[in-house]
Order: C-alpha cells, then structure tokens, then sequence
C-alpha cells in the first residue's frame, strides 16, 4: 500500500469504517447498489427527520478548503484555512458546518498526486462520517479537460470539448466520460463539474470558448448526451453547465455580469437542445449560470436567483428533478446585484439545491439558518434539496461504500490503455484548415532541422508544457531536429528578431499561437517568419479563429487546448504519422466583416 505520510490513513480500517458508517449504513441497508434505479426515499426521509437544522443546512454548501490532507495540511494552508474559513482543517470544516460536499482545486493543494487525493478523500469521509448522524460528503471538481482540469498529470487527460467537437464521435465522448469518471471515482471524487453544454456561437466570448463542444446546438447535445453517458456509468455525477446558457456572452461571470440577449425562440432553439439532451441521458445534476437573460427573466437577476429559470424552465418545463448545483458564489456575476448574504437565500428561494464555494461560508450559513428561523425559507424547502442531495449519494455508492482504495488508485489512474486511449481520441480532432502546396505533411529528409517557436501560455491542467517545448519534444520523437525558443503571447521586437534569426538555421518553423489579434506581436512574428523565405506551419493552440490573421502561412492546424495530449497529436499530424481527421465545430468568420463565413462549421482539409 502506497504511504504518502499526509496524516491521513490510506484506507480506514474495517473496524474504524463499520464504527463511522453504522447509523447511516443501518438506516440504509436496503438502498440497493451504486446506480440503483430508485434509492429508498422512505429511508432517506428518516435520515432527514433526525438531523438539526444546522446539519440541514450545512449539507446544502460545497465548499473548497486548502490542504493535501484532511487533518495534517501544511501551515501555510492551516494559515489560509483560518483566514477565509475560520478552521484549521478539511475535518474541522465538516466537523463545524456539516458540509454536505467539498470541492477540489489544485490552487488550493488538494490534488497533488492521485494516491495524496485518495488519502485526502478518505480522510474527508472519515472526518464526517465519525460525526453524530454524520453522512459521507460529495467530493466534485472541475475535470472537464482541454484548458480547464483539476487533476494533472499522471491522471489520464483528455482533450477538451472543442477538440472533441471536432473530432465529431459520440463513441469518442462517452470513452472520455467513461475512463475520465473511472479515474476520478478511483480517487474519491464522485462529481464532476462537466461537460459544458454551452453552444458557444460567439468567437468573443472570454469565458467559454473552446470549453464548449461548437456553435451547431444538435452536434453539443449529441456529444453532450454520450459524455453523461461515459461518466455516470462509471459512477460518477456528471453535471451539465452553466444553464441557461452562457455561450453567446462577451463577459466573463468571474468578473462581470453578462447579459443574453437571445429572444425566448432564439433560446428555444440554440441554448436548450444541450440541456434537454443531457435531462433526457439522466444527467445527475445541472449548475447555474450567473447571467442575466431578460427573455426567460426581465427581473435583472442572474439566473442562479431566478424562480421563473430554475423552477419555471428548468424543473417544471424541462422536467428536470435532479440537483440543481449553483456555480461558484464566489463569481463577481452573482454578488452584483444583491451581496454574499443574500445569495444563497435567494438561490434556494430560486430553486437551486447546492450551494457552490461561497466566498465567506459562515456569514452564507447563518444567512441560510436565519431564513429559516425568521420564515422567509421554510424548513420543507431545505428537505426537498437535502432529499435530492441524498438520494445522489445514495446513487453513487457513498452510503455503502465512502472510501477508495490504493490499489484502486493504480488499477484505473493513468494506466498505459487510458492514456494511449486519449491519443487515440486526439488524433482525430487535430484540424488542418490551410495546406498550400500541399507542405504537410512535413518531410523529414527534406525538412530535418524544425524550429518551435510562439506562445507558451501557461500550461493547464497539471499537464507539463510549455508548449514549444512539448511540441518540439514531439517533433523530436518522431525523427525530426526540432528546437523550441518560447516567444510568449506578446513578442518583443528584440524576441521577433531573436526568433527571426533562428530561423534562419531552420529548414521549417512550426508556430504556436494563441489568439491571435490584428495588431498584436503574435502577428508580426509570424510575418516576420514567413519573410524568411522558409516554410512556417502555425497551429492554433487554443481558439481556431487564428487562422483568420494568419493570411500568409503555408499551413495551418487548430489544436484547441496546449494541453500535452493534443500537442502531441498535432505533432504526428505535422509529420504524417497520422492524418488529420477534424472539422470545425464552430464557424470561422472574418474578424472585420463577422457576416463573411471564411471557414464553415464542418470545414477540414486531410491529406
């Protein structure tokens, strides 16, 4: 058994897992097994019935906490703990505010490796489960691959929505969501913050972009369906987001408050179809958006306070009777208008059932408690959410089973058949949307020596970057001389002419790009480049828009994330170990005329 000495157990004694679990696991014997069609709601109501409303409302929060261990963190994150929260600790925090669900990040040190996060999972499960009428806690993160993951390296990553937007297989999605589930419910997280069902029509929205799967809403539903389906029957709640909508915004909700301007008819059509797909798959639970759509709500209010969204649309149209899971209370986008003690009231008063990382926990619970005990919330408007927050865990297992194992651990994470599966996934969703005379794929014998240059972004997801370097490395497996020189987002003139006399030494310089603006430095070295005389392939390592001010490369690839995994792809793309299989998932338009389409949804060269 794998020891990361961080205070916690690897794994609980059986004796210390029957003595936490007893109460809980006696008054549910019969729940039934992990996916379960219908858990025992009688069972879960007596549950209900014996608790406080203080451990009520504590089981509505999910809230982040700093550590790699439940109860030995480092100082500096007991230091942090104390600061934002008021504990020490991961055990402490249960241990005072009951909290029903905890939430990962790697900012907050949670994620260090995948044998630390099974250690800190169970160490969370025992901290709660040890507590008078104590239940396990639902650990989520934000796995969605591409730009946006928790859980780095040596966990298997995936390429983002986008890239398999492009890719364009339902079976490519569901293998995603199945191994991606098995590897997180492996290290004791059992919700996963993803997919995105987003229809992102806009090339300037700051905030979705490629974490969406394209701008067509019937390919989003269709891969959106296959990921909950890959996920959920690997155990683990997948979560649509961010409902109603928020892919034709030019805000971002962490720091602004959007407004969707879409008619009732335009939302009908476009930002729905993601959602009802997911609904219709069982998804598990839905998060809110923080933004304001005047056609389905002309209060002002965002939609994670919105009764005529949440109940109106969401449950009572749609259908839909899971966990409604609000995103982060922290998000400048729902504190505009009413400030972090009303939030969650209004949240619950709206519908919602979680409430997600409120910026300030305890002035967000008291807010809650005295709601109820001044009226304003009944006490059967907290049973209904803690129901269905219940009846999730029941589902998942957590009642019968809390805690993960080592061996667990290295039976699914990072193994040899999910990572190569990821490769194989990225390899059909690198896009070639420029090859004049036809220059790829690149000849070694022709082109030996390569020259990697452009934007190193910082590297996502815990995977190892930086991108020149990766896509060199790449290069350089596959037979090729290849050098990385790391030009940044915003060259200088004296790192242009650095790059441009290295090129000079280069038979071919392959480009990196990220979002490419008309004036921008990014732009200029790649003239720059291309006046050399050599050949200058530019891949698009995150928006595929680049291509549109990229008029004098002889070819050009979209990659959609600088993650390894899809560097790597487009690295055999480049030397024609593979071919390259993708299509646009959203359309390409001119930047100074967005009525001109240069490059269609569907669009994709092969060789």
């Amino acid at each position: 058994m794998h020891d990361t000495g961080t205070g916690n157990t690897a794994q609980p004694s059986r004796r210390t897992l029957l003595t936490a679990t007893a109460g809980v696991t006696a008054a549910l014997a019969a729940a039934g097994p992990a996916r379960a069609a219908a858990p025992d709601d009688s069972r879960l109501r007596a549950l209900v019935s014996r608790m406080t409303l203080e451990e009520k409302v504590g089981q509505l929060f999910v809230m982040r906490v700093y550590g790699h261990s439940a109860t030995a963190p480092d100082q500096a994150d007991i230091d942090a703990n104390l600061k934002e929260i008021g504990v020490r600790t991961a055990a402490e925090l249960v241990a005072k505010y009951r909290v029903g669900g905890i939430i990962y990040f790697a900012w907050a040190h949670n994620t260090r490796e995948p044998h630390q996060i099974a250690d800190l999972s169970n160490g969370i499960q025992k901290a709660s489960l040890e507590l008078p009428r104590g239940l396990p806690v639902l650990i989520s993160t934000d796995q969605e691959h591409g730009i946006v993951a928790r859980v780095g390296e040596p966990a298997t990553l995936f390429p983002g929505a986008m890239a398999v937007g492009a890719g364009g297989s339902r079976s490519d999605a569901r293998t995603l969501g199945r191994i991606a589930g098995a590897e997180l419910r492996a290290m004791g997280i059992r919700q996963d913050y993803s997919p995105v069902a987003d229809v992102n029509v806009n090339p300037a929205n700051p905030v979705i972009g490629v974490r969406s799967f394209g701008a067509d809403p019937r390919a989003v539903s269709a891969l959106v369906a296959a990921e909950v389906a890959g996920y959920q029957g690997s155990g683990v709640a997948a979560t649509a987001k961010h409902f109603p909508g928020h892919g034709d915004t030019n805000v971002d909700s962490h720091t602004g408050f959007p407004t969707i301007t879409h008619s009732r008819e335009l939302w009908e059509r476009l930002d729905a179809p993601p959602f009802r797909a997911a609904i219709a798959a069982g998804i598990d639970s839905i998060m809110t958006a923080h933004l304001m759509v005047p056609a389905l709500d002309d209060s002002g209010d965002p939609a994670t306070l919105s009764r005529p969204i949440l109940t109106g649309i969401l449950r009572e149209r749609l259908g839909y009777d899971g966990v409604v899971v609000t995103d982060s209370l922290g998000m400048e986008g729902v504190r505009t208008k009413y400030g972090d003690a009303r939030v969650p009231v209004l949240a619950l008063k709206a519908g919602v059932d979680q409430l997600l990382n409120p910026p300030d926990l305890d002035l967000a619970w008291n807010a809650v408690l005295t709601a109820v005990r001044e009226g304003e919330l009944t006490e059967a408007r907290l049973d209904e959410s803690i129901l269905r927050v219940l009846r999730l865990k029941s589902k998942l297992g957590l009642f019968r089973s809390p805690y993960v194992s080592q061996a667990g651990v290295d039976r699914a994470v990072g193994t040899r058949a999910h990572r190569a599966a990821a490769d194989r996934i990225a390899e059909r969703t690198t896009t070639l949307l420029v090859n004049e005379g036809r220059l790829l794929p690149l000849s070694r014998r022709r082109y030996p020596r390569v020259l990697v240059v452009g934007a190193d972004p910082a590297s996502p997801s815990g995977t190892t970057g930086p991108p020149t370097g990766v896509l060199a490395g790449a290069l350089g497996e596959l037979g090729f001389t290849a050098t990385a020189l790391s030009t940044g987002t915003a060259p200088s003139t004296a790192t242009i002419a650095k790059a441009v006399t290295a090129a000079r030494d280069a038979d071919a310089v392959v480009v990196a790009t990220y979002n490419v603006t008309a004036g921008s430095g990014q732009k200029a070295l790649v003239e720059q480049l291309v006046a050399t005389g050599g050949p200058v392939v530019a891949v698009a390592v995150r928006n595929p828009y680049d291509v549109t001010q990229l008029p004098s490369v002889r070819a050009c690839l979209a990659a959609y994330s600088w993650t390894d995994v899809e560097l790597r792809a487009a690295a055999r793309v480049i030397a024609g170990r593979v071919k390259p299989h993708g299509t646009l998932p959203v359309a390409v338009q001119r930047p100074d005329d967005p009525e001109q389409v240069l490059y269609p949804i569907g669009y994709g060269l092969s060789y």
